[in-house]
């Protein structure tokens, strides 16, 4: 009885969640944030003279050259903790929900904001390393809430965003990479759940407690292995069904523009693709911007940054993403799909096509995508509990108890649930970030100015604070004046 009563509580808790965040999500994506979204990344497009397009080998470049730095954390071990945010649910189980739910079109609507996401990825990660400031312990700290109040002098602004931040990347996203976890380890090897988010807690505490830099020495390590391990298998896919590539590629198009699919719902694939380009990419959320204001960079200039977090959006969206499509689309899994959802569809497309063993291969994958997330996540947060305790650790320690109890729950919780709750939280924190970012555009693109002018003279860019006569007494003393 006590079993049975304590079920249909959760069962009353989740159906109060469901209706709450549908309700939530509905206003958000249907009529806020998808024009929001596309106006921004269009603006600042055209202000920066499509930089993302021009100087995206510059990006590549940067991440490459970013792993020196004389103290602190580097741009690329920055790169690497961003990535490993990006790099999840979202690229896997996230492109099937995407698919299922708006059809093959919604790729080409993920494609096209991350396209435009590139700018403002570029944007605010620029405006993120401009505004950074330094902890108690030597560490750089920053991100929206830090420009919001510094830049905008808006503190109530930066006290929003780093409470909608905190409840999104260090609860409820970190529930989102649990419950993944536990789906795809679970169906693959028919352990608890119960006993699976036990052990993710226990490793997750393992990292979190040493902070930052510890965090970012294990995202370097995890993230290159793990996205180059599942390029290769999904490369072995695409080989194995080259006659079928233009095929695929032409039912995205037909699928995203065709009249028949936009009478049915090219819409909805526009507004589910937007959503879960957005929930993978993060442009425009502001998340990435947070661990981007970490880095002590190289070269010494805020929009070294901007050049490295646009490229991951494109690493993220057009080469992870589409990666994660071309498998499901080419293995034909949909035509008879089952029971299967989420990242159990992608298990059965990579099974059909490779054999048993790809359903273990995806379990693993799961492993390195979520609990590299679950990390990457945590470091977020823990900035913006940084902005509100004055840059000082007090109460960090209660803090990873709250996210540990978290990946505990989301490991047994509602896959639907779970997902409703990510749009909501995060929804509402990116129409906070575009705000702020919309109203500091103009400094981004002068400084991205003054970067490309320096490069383009074949001088090593560097930044001068007193050639920005409007930054005067808005910058944290001793941080950009050494």
């Amino acid at each position: 009885m006590t079993a049975v009563t304590g079920a249909s509580a959760l069962e009353a808790v989740n159906d109060v969640l469901a209706s709450a965040t549908g309700t939530v999500n509905g206003l958000l994506w249907n009529h806020i944030l998808i024009y929001l979204l596309v106006l921004a990344g269009f603006l600042f497009t055209v202000r920066l003279g499509f930089i993302q397009f021009r100087r995206l080998g510059h990006g590549f470049r940067s991440v490459m050259h970013g792993r020196e730095t004389e103290h602190g954390i580097s741009s690329f071990q920055v790169f690497c903790t961003s990535m490993a945010a990006r790099v999840g649910t979202g690229n896997m189980a996230g492109i099937a929900v995407a698919i299922v739910g708006g059809g093959p079109g919604a790729i080409f609507w993920m494609w096209v904001i991350a396209l435009l996401g590139m700018s403002t990825a570029f944007v605010e990660a620029t405006l993120a390393q401009l505004f950074k400031v330094e902890d108690d312990e030597g560490f750089y700290r920053g991100g929206p809430a830090y420009y919001m109040e510094k830049g905008l002098g808006q503190r109530w602004m930066g006290i929003l965003f780093s409470i909608f931040l905190i409840i999104s990347f260090g609860f409820v996203f970190n529930a989102v990479q649990a419950n993944t976890i536990a789906g795809a380890i679970g169906d693959a090897f028919g352990i608890d759940k119960l006993m699976l988010g036990l052990i993710m807690v226990a490793a997750t505490a393992f990292i979190i407690v040493g902070g930052m830099k510890k965090v970012a020495h294990a995202s370097e390590v995890i993230v290159p292995i793990m996205a180059v391990v599942y390029l290769a298998v999904a490369l072995v896919v695409v080989v194995l069904n080259l006659g079928k590539v233009p095929e695929a590629l032409a039912l995205i198009i037909e699928s995203a523009f065709g009249l028949e699919q936009f009478a049915g719902g090219a819409l909805g694939a526009l507004i589910i693709g937007a959503k879960r380009g957005l929930f993978s990419n993060e442009a425009g959320m502001g998340s990435a911007a947070s661990v981007a204001a970490s880095a002590n960079p190289n070269p010494k200039h805020p929009a070294s940054q901007g050049f490295i977090q646009m490229t991951g959006v494109f690493v993220d969206t057009l080469v992870i993403c589409t990666a994660s499509a071309a498998i499901i689309l080419l293995s034909g899994v949909l035509d008879n799909p089952g029971d299967a959802q989420g990242i159990g569809l992608l298990q059965l497309a990579l099974t059909n096509e490779l054999g048993g063993w790809a359903s273990y291969f995806v379990a693993f994958a799961i492993i390195l995508f979520s609990f590299s997330s679950i990390i990457a996540n945590y470091s977020y947060a823990e900035n913006n509990i940084m902005f509100l305790n004055g840059n000082t650790h007090k109460g960090l320690m209660l803090f990873r108890v709250a996210v540990l109890g978290m990946v505990l729950f989301g490991s047994m919780a509602k896959v639907a649930v779970v997902w409703d709750l990510a749009d909501a939280s995060m929804g509402l924190m990116a129409l906070v970030n575009i705000v702020a970012i919309l109203g500091l555009s103009g400094l981004a693109v002068k400084l991205a100015k003054d970067y490309v002018q320096q490069l383009d003279a074949g001088r090593t860019p560097s930044f001068d604070p007193a050639r920005f006569p409007e930054l005067k007494g808005k910058l944290a003393p001793g941080v950009w004046d050494r």
